[in-house]
């Protein structure tokens, strides 16, 4: 009975020796690390080409191997490894959403650790009190006014002209009330003496702001008559002119006043404040990848048109019509384009918590953590 509980014991130990020499992850040699050692992190986006980024490192992780920093895909569009310096760092689950509103409230929600989304959604939840920084910009620009297809309306003056010659307000819808769109657009009618109103009862108001609610919304609503145009992020507004659905009114970098809206925010990447204090070589991982994408997708755009074909599910040639650029560096004119934001919001009232009447220097380290970033720009 000795010799058989001495034999248990050694298959045991051997047993236990064999697991700790080769790990859960099946002796891999690329890689180290086990699905119980590794955090998750889940980072939402929305379907817009700002984000393409992401989508190229989902797609394309091959490319970026020899960077040492790559996403290894598990579930395509769903799940990956991030992996930097040939170690698993952290299972990345991807959680699509249909705005930056929407993310907003899955910080709020403690659902979501990062998040692509627009710079308004993360200032308006730093505001209301939700712990997340911004680390830098995933993008620039990339905004549009759309209007049906045979409007012949080009640039401002005509825009203002149509308006002006309407006996009830012109109905623009948008997808999300902290929308760049939407707020880059108010800010110009606001600063400009242009009104508008949400209320559709007041017909005294020159425009009525319409929420459509997403994306998917915007030119169906239009082609229905629930909006007369609208205005939205890249690449709707190239889907609408590519489909025949709409034309472009004007790029909403050539809003009033001239120059002001050029090379401005939109979209960022943000964090929790406790990923960032638990996990910041994880964030600093993935933004590592995410410049090493930017740069990518400014080089290659026919590739990044394909990537982003597929993924958003829009028409090739509608994506090769992008004029995004992608950085994730928070340059001074970056940064003094969230100051306008922070003053154009303010400007009209949303504020209702900690940036409420405040200046941009008086909130910088509430919103921005770019210590990540720094790094890589």
């Amino acid at each position: 009975m000795k010799r058989y509980r001495f034999t248990y014991f050694s298959i045991a130990i051997l047993i236990f020796a064999m697991l700790a020499f080769t790990g859960c992850g099946g002796g891999t040699e690329t890689t180290q690390g086990t699905p119980e050692e590794l955090p998750t992190v889940k980072v939402a986006y929305v379907h817009v080409d700002h984000q393409s980024p992401l989508f190229v490192a989902g797609k394309l992780g091959e490319e970026f191997k020899a960077s040492g920093t790559y996403l290894n895909p598990i579930i395509d569009k769903e799940e990956y490894e991030l992996i930097s310096d040939g170690k698993k760092v952290a299972l990345v689950e991807l959680v699509a959403t249909k705005s930056g509103s929407e993310a907003a409230t899955l910080f709020a929600q403690n659902h979501i650790d990062m998040a692509l989304f627009s710079i308004t959604a993360a200032m308006a939840a730093v505001d209301s009190g939700t712990p997340i920084k911004i680390l830098g910009p995933i993008h620039t620009e990339g905004l549009g006014l759309v209007f049906p297809a045979g409007s012949n309306i080009k640039g401002w003056d005509e825009f203002l002209t149509y308006v002006k010659e309407q006996d009830e307000p012109v109905k623009i819808g948008y997808h999300s009330p902290t929308s760049a769109p939407k707020i880059v657009f108010e800010g110009a009618l606001h600063r400009e003496g242009i009104s508008y109103t949400a209320d559709v009862n007041d017909l005294s108001a020159d425009i009525l702001m319409v929420d459509l609610k997403s994306t998917s919304n915007l030119i169906s609503a239009m082609n229905s008559g629930q909006v007369d145009g609208w205005v939205g992020p890249s690449p709707h507004p190239q889907v609408a002119e590519t489909t025949g659905a709409g034309e472009i009114v004007l790029d909403l970098r050539d809003l009033p006043p001239a120059g002001h809206w050029h090379d401005f925010p939109c979209c960022i990447v943000a964090a929790t404040d406790s990923l960032l204090e638990s996990n910041v070589e994880v964030a600093e991982a993935f933004m590592k990848l995410m410049t090493d994408s930017a740069h990518y997708c400014n080089e290659h755009r026919e590739v990044l048109a394909q990537v982003n074909a597929e993924w958003i599910g829009i028409p090739q040639d509608a994506a090769e019509k992008s004029t995004v650029v992608y950085t994730t560096n928070p340059n001074e004119n970056w940064v003094n384009g969230a100051g306008i934001y922070l003053e154009v919001l303010n400007d009209m009232g949303n504020f209702k918590g900690s940036f409420q009447d405040k200046e941009l220097e008086d909130v910088h380290d509430m919103l921005f953590n770019f210590e990540v970033v720094k790094k890589f720009n």
